[in-house]
């Protein structure tokens, strides 16, 4: 018993919980259409401007977003934007830290981010959470 409690324990040690975050104003939406406006391929959400925002590429994060929400690989979206260049479309702002994210997202009413879970804070809206496991 006790070695399936220091198991259970470990595991939730190592797991993160992640979460895509608007501005409060923003409706829910799903799964899809965030991926819809990750990729630039939803720009206006009920009359609102959306603008999406990304950590640095080389962000741990944004690699288990990418991944988990838009299901590509780094090279796989560093393909997808080399593309979307050529057709006159431009990748989400890439932001610093999760702090950025969330000022921007709070004041901007069409901003959406993803950040960890841990520093959500009033004034955000969560769109969708998933656990990632290291």
């Amino acid at each position: 018993m006790k070695l399936l409690v220091l198991i259970l324990l470990g595991c939730s040690l190592f797991a993160q919980e992640i979460v895509v975050i608007a501005n409060p104003h923003m409706r829910a939406l799903t799964k899809g259409e965030i991926r819809g406006v990750f990729l630039r391929k939803i720009h206006i959400v009920d009359g609102v401007k959306v603008v999406p925002l990304n950590l640095e590429a080389s962000n741990p994060l944004r690699h288990a977003f990418q991944k988990h929400l838009l299901h590509m690989s780094l090279s796989q979206a560093q393909h997808y934007w080399m593309r979307q260049h050529y057709l006159g479309h431009r990748p989400p702002l890439s932001k610093h830290s999760q702090k950025s994210i969330k000022e921007f997202v709070k004041k901007i009413e069409g901003g959406i981010g993803y950040i960890e879970a841990s520093n959500l804070e009033e004034g955000l809206k969560v769109l969708y959470r998933w656990e990632r496991n290291e």
